[in-house]
C-alpha cells in the first residue's frame, strides 16, 4: 500500500469525501426506516388480531427509488449528488420548483466534517473504521429521534454487539470495561426511568436511550459514561429550557434524548480522556 495513504490529510480527505456520500445515504435511512418500523408493526398487529396484514407497495432502503414528494418527481443521479446537487438547483426540486429541505445537506455536511475530523484523529487503521461506524450510527439515530423519538433496535442493537467486537482486541478499551460499560450504560438510565416513574408516576424516556448508552459504553467502556451522562443531561437541559422559554414549547411535550446522548458520545469518542484528565486535574482535590 502507497506510504501517503497513511498522511493525516490524506486520510482525512479520504474519510471525509466518504463521509459525505454516506451522508446522503443516512438521509435514506432516516426517513425510510421508521416508515418500515411503522409497517412491521402494523403487520404484527393485524397478524395479532387474526386478520390479513395490510399491503403496501415495496419499502426498503434501497426501493423504490428517492422521489420529490411533492410532485412524484424521480431523483436522478445528477440531482443526487450530496450538497453539490442542492446547490447546483439552489435548494429547488427541478421538475416542479418545490423547497428542499435544508435537513438533508445538512446531514450530509455533518457526516462528512465528522468523518473528515475521524481520519485526522484516528489516522489510517481499525480504530478509524470503527469511529466511522460509531458516528454514521449516531447521526442516523439523532436524527431519527428528532423526528419520531424512537431509537430503533435495528441500530442500538448492532452497534451494541459491534463495539464489543472490536473492544475484542482493546480498539478503544479493554473487553472487561467495555462489557461492564455496556451493562452499567443500560441499568443507569433503567434505573432513572424508573425512579422516576415511581416518583412521578410519568416516563421520563424510553427503552432506546437505555441501549444507546448501553451502546455507547460498550464502544468506550464505562469510564466514558459519567462524561456521556454529565455532557447530554447538561446540555438537554439548556435546549429544553431554551425552547420552553423562546419558542413557547409546552411543558408537557416531550423532548427526544437520544440526539444528545449521541452528541455526548461522539464527544466522548474524540475528547473523552482529554476532558476527564483536564477536569480531574484542576478540579478535584489531589
Amino acid at each position: 500500500m502507497p506510504h501517503y495513504i497513511y498522511e493525516p490529510a490524506v486520510v482525512s480527505a479520504l474519510a471525509g469525501l466518504l463521509g459525505l456520500f454516506l451522508g446522503s445515504f443516512l438521509n435514506v435511512v432516516i426517513h425510510r426506516l421508521p416508515k418500515m418500523m411503522e409497517r412491521d408493526w402494523e403487520a404484527q398487529a393485524a397478524e395479532l388480531r387474526g386478520e390479513q396484514p395490510p399491503t403496501h407497495p415495496p419499502l426498503n432502503l434501497a426501493t423504490p427509488r428517492s422521489r420529490c414528494p411533492h410532485c412524484g418527481h424521480l431523483i436522478t443521479a445528477f440531482e443526487n449528488i450530496p450538497i453539490v446537487s442542492y446547490l447546483f438547483l439552489g435548494g429547488r426540486c427541478r421538475h416542479c420548483g418545490a423547497a428542499i429541505g435544508r435537513r438533508y445537506p445538512a446531514v450530509e455536511l455533518l457526516t462528512a466534517l465528522l468523518s473528515g475530523y475521524a481520519g485526522w484523529h484516528f489516522g489510517f487503521g481499525l480504530p478509524l473504521l470503527g469511529a466511522l461506524l460509531f458516528i454514521w450510527s449516531m447521526i442516523a439515530l439523532a436524527f431519527i429521534d428528532i423526528d419520531t423519538q424512537l431509537l430503533p433496535d435495528d441500530i442500538t442493537l448492532p452497534l451494541l454487539w459491534t463495539g464489543l467486537a472490536f473492544n475484542l482486541v482493546g480498539t478503544y478499551t479493554e473487553l472487561t470495561d467495555a462489557v461492564a460499560g455496556a451493562m452499567a450504560g443500560y441499568l443507569i438510565l433503567w434505573s432513572v426511568y424508573w425512579l422516576f416513574k415511581i416518583v412521578t408516576g410519568k416516563e421520563g424516556m424510553g427503552y432506546g436511550d437505555f441501549k444507546l448508552l448501553a451502546a455507547i459504553g460498550a464502544w468506550l467502556g464505562w469510564e466514558a459514561l459519567p462524561l456521556t451522562i454529565l455532557l447530554s443531561s447538561f446540555i438537554g437541559a439548556v435546549v429544553g429550557l431554551s425552547l420552553i422559554t423562546l419558542a413557547r414549547h409546552g411543558r408537557g411535550v416531550p423532548i427526544p434524548f437520544g440526539p444528545y446522548l449521541a452528541g455526548a458520545g461522539v464527544t466522548a469518542l474524540f475528547w473523552g480522556e482529554s476532558i476527564s484528565a483536564y477536569y480531574f486535574g484542576n478540579f478535584l482535590p489531589s
